[in-house]
């Protein structure tokens, strides 16, 4: 993998004022800015979403904004990013920020911040890209999600090499170094035996 230029970051519209998440996000755009890579996200004024894209411009770091016109149009779109897309609907909207960006890192969240991780592993587990996935688990926010990938490799539904595709740090900088060095060698999806008895 080559290194990282630009970063797609999965991440809450809410933000609950957690001083530990407010660190990490902090970190993570001190890192991105540091390493010269372009944030790409939701586009956003609020939330997470809002915090992240304000620390990495007053760092002095690109951002890019792609957001549907439904939202922009609810007045939720940040006005003072480096570069904002508006795009017809979410579809398009993540598709966008998928084909912008050279990994992608997950943030705490809600649904939407979920529903986007799943969509872009279940993309790299078919072998349709090959960008690295790195969960920022701050705080171990995501530690009950990991313990489920788990429980799906216990009884069969998950392999063991797909299940490990994903990056699980607590620490940016040591994310985003794994993401640079990644190499995606995703196992067929299917498991071989059809008995399930």
């Amino acid at each position: 993998m080559n290194k990282l230029k630009s970063v797609c970051v999965y991440c809450g519209s809410n933000f609950n004022g957690d001083i530990q998440l407010r660190t990490a996000i902090k970190k993570l755009a001190e890192t991105l800015v540091k390493q010269e890579i372009r944030l790409v996200y939701g586009g956003g004024s609020v939330g997470v979403m809002g915090v992240l894209a304000n620390d990495v411009l007053e760092l002095g770091g690109l951002v890019t904004g792609v957001v549907p016109q439904f939202l922009m149009d609810k007045e939720v779109g940040h006005k003072a990013l480096t570069e904002m897309l508006i795009t017809e609907n979410m579809h398009q909207r993540k598709q966008k920020m998928a084909d912008l960006s050279d990994g992608f890192v997950i943030l705490p969240g809600g649904f939407g911040t979920l529903e986007e991780f799943f969509e872009v592993l279940t993309w790299l587990q078919l072998g349709l890209h090959n960008k690295p996935i790195g969960v920022l688990n701050v705080g171990g926010f995501y530690d009950p999600l990991f313990a489920q990938m788990e429980m799906m490799v216990q009884s069969k539904f998950l392999k063991p090499a797909n299940r490990d595709l994903v990056f699980n740090e607590a620490d940016a900088e040591t994310l985003i170094n794994k993401m640079d060095n990644f190499s995606a060698i995703p196992d067929e999806v299917w498991f071989k035996e059809r008995n399930l008895i």
